[in-house]
């Protein structure tokens, strides 16, 4: 995973990028967790997220919000983050001109970013948020939502109640060949722990990740859409 530098809104970008192994191979980009809160490219539910993509023959790249790691800049709230998603969706696809799809994957407010980015950039053709933060962010601009994805919570989870998650992706209203899916992790928090001491569930993350990965690799892709 060759350590990348790109240019952003703010500055220098850090990030980790995987080659596809063959041209015209699908595109990833995986987007961490909440910079204050200790998020970076290096947590673990990112890392899952990008070697799964990996497994499946994807160029992936993640990165380092700005000012996390050696990536430039300050926190900005969001506006800023989004800013460094779209440019890191473009180093991506400069370096991939002929991806045969594009998706998206991130972890509680890097789902979030992600879910934004999708309302923006209609190339994306599926996404994958893990434990998108409902409770702290307005999720209703998903009604409609733009492509197919997976949206994958604890139902221990105090920062996105499982009666929260449930409600959004109930509300989401769905489009012709569009459809998203929820699944549930039994016991999880946010991180992913259970309970009890040692308690893991990161499993299950992976497990619910793939299943819908496999499912959908399996399926023809959407038409293309004309760019907005």
């Amino acid at each position: 995973m060759p350590e990348v530098i790109f240019p952003g809104a703010a500055g220098r970008v850090e990030g980790r990028y995987n080659e596809p192994p063959k041209e015209g191979a699908p595109i990833a980009l995986i987007l961490h967790g909440h910079p204050r809160a200790g998020g970076s490219m290096q947590d673990r539910i990112t890392v899952q997220l990008y070697k799964l993509f990996c497994d499946y023959g994807f160029g992936v790249l993640r990165f380092n919000f700005r000012g996390i790691g050696r990536s430039q800049g300050v926190f900005d709230n969001g506006m800023g983050e989004l800013s460094d998603a779209a440019s890191a969706l473009d180093y991506l696809q400069s370096m991939n001109p002929n991806a045969e799809q594009c998706w998206v994957g991130g972890y509680s407010f890097g789902a979030w970013i992600g879910l934004q980015l999708l309302m923006r950039r209609p190339e994306i053709d599926g996404f994958i948020a893990v434990a998108p933060p409902a409770n702290h962010y307005d999720l209703s601009f998903l009604a409609p939502c733009p492509a197919s994805g997976v949206v994958i919570y604890g139902t221990r989870d105090s920062v996105t109640t499982a009666s929260d998650m449930e409600r959004v992706i109930s509300r989401i209203r769905t489009q012709k060949n569009i459809k998203v899916d929820g699944a549930a992790v039994e016991g999880a928090d946010h991180f992913f722990r259970g309970r009890d001491p040692g308690e893991d569930h990161l499993a299950d993350v992976e497990k619910h990740a793939r299943a819908y990965l496999e499912r959908r690799l399996a399926a023809p892709p959407r038409p293309p859409t004309t760019k907005r």
